[in-house]
Order: C-alpha cells, then structure tokens, then sequence
C-alpha cells in the first residue's frame, strides 16, 4: 500500500519547484513533506525533502515564528541579544493583535490546545483585553507574579485585591473568579 495525498500544493521560483504534500502514511500516521526540486544545467532535477509528521506541526510552527521574528531585526546587526530582548519586549506593548497569529493567546489556544498554554496565557483570555501600554498577558503576568504563581492563592483574592492591578475592573476580576469557581466546583465532585 502506497502513501496516500491528503492535499498538496505547488509553487516555482525560477528554475526552483516547491511541493507541499500532507499526507497519510500506511500506518495512518499524518505528515508534511515539503520537497525542493531544482532545475540543474543538464535538464536533470535535483530533488530534496523535509518530512515533518502531525504530532511536530505546533512544534514548527512556533519555531518558524520565532525564526521570522528574529530574521526582522537581521539588518540591526550592531544589537547584541540585550538589545533584541528589549526590542522584544517593547513592541509587545502595541497589543497582542500586533503580535504574530501563532503567539496570540486566542489562537494558539485553537491551534495547540489548553495543555501548551502557559498560566498566564490562559488567565489573559479570561482578562480578554489589556491596555495601551500594557496587554492583557503583561497584566496576567502581574497577578500571578503577585501570587508567586499560585493558582490556589489567585483563588484566594476578590474583587477589592484584582482591581488593584492596572488593567482590571469589576468585570475582568469577575471573569478570572468565576472561572476559577468553576474549577473549584469541577474538583469538588
């Protein structure tokens, strides 16, 4: 039995062919094979690939992002790594829907599932929204930097303690102890 195509796609640069191919494997496994055919002088191609199986995608995609972001700042090659965390830093205070799709926390949530999302990823979704000068992550950040990190003890605050941190109102302290009654009520049965 034969590989089967689940989808492909094809494009040419000059004398380059690219072919993405999703694929089924005979033991059912899924994968990306991403192939480079080039064209040589003698009419003959040369051909390389990539496989990259299912359960790696999140894995390729977050590395890929990550090698996009860095690849902006190449032409700054005065900036050592100091500068380009702080380069980092300052634009992710433009908003999260500045930030690539990969790295959102809406998005990756769909794409990658709860289980990869850090705490403070999740606890931002609860927010929803942070400020001008500062996301809803940042903000998330704060909290549970004020908790050391605690789930428990974040449970432990009200509204009076969470609307102490910029960016919180009664609506968004509402949304964060709510869903963690929910998570109280869920263990209590």
């Amino acid at each position: 039995m034969e590989n089967i195509n689940l989808a492909t796609e094809n494009f040419s640069s000059g004398k380059k062919n690219y072919f993405l191919d999703f694929k089924r494997a005979v033991n059912d496994n899924r994968y990306l094979c991403i192939t480079r055919s080039d064209q040589q002088k003698n009419g003959n191609y040369k051909r390389s690939s990539v496989v990259v199986f299912e359960e790696d995608f999140h894995f390729l995609i977050s590395a890929m992002s990550s090698l996009f972001h860095s690849a902006a700042y190449l032409h700054q090659d005065n900036y050592g790594i100091a500068d380009m965390a702080c380069i980092k830093r300052a634009s992710c205070h433009r908003g999260i829907k500045s930030w690539d799709v990969a790295l959102r926390p809406r998005e990756k949530f769909v794409s990658l599932g709860a289980e990869l999302m850090s705490d403070a990823e999740l606890v931002a979704m609860l927010i929803g929204s942070g400020r001008i000068d500062v996301s809803a992550v940042d903000i998330a950040k704060n909290i549970l930097k004020a908790v050391g990190g605690r789930l428990d003890l974040l449970g432990g605050l009200n509204h009076k303690t969470l609307t102490r941190f910029k960016g919180i109102g009664l609506a968004k302290s509402s949304a964060i102890l709510a869903a963690l009654e929910l998570g109280r009520r869920m263990c209590a049965v």
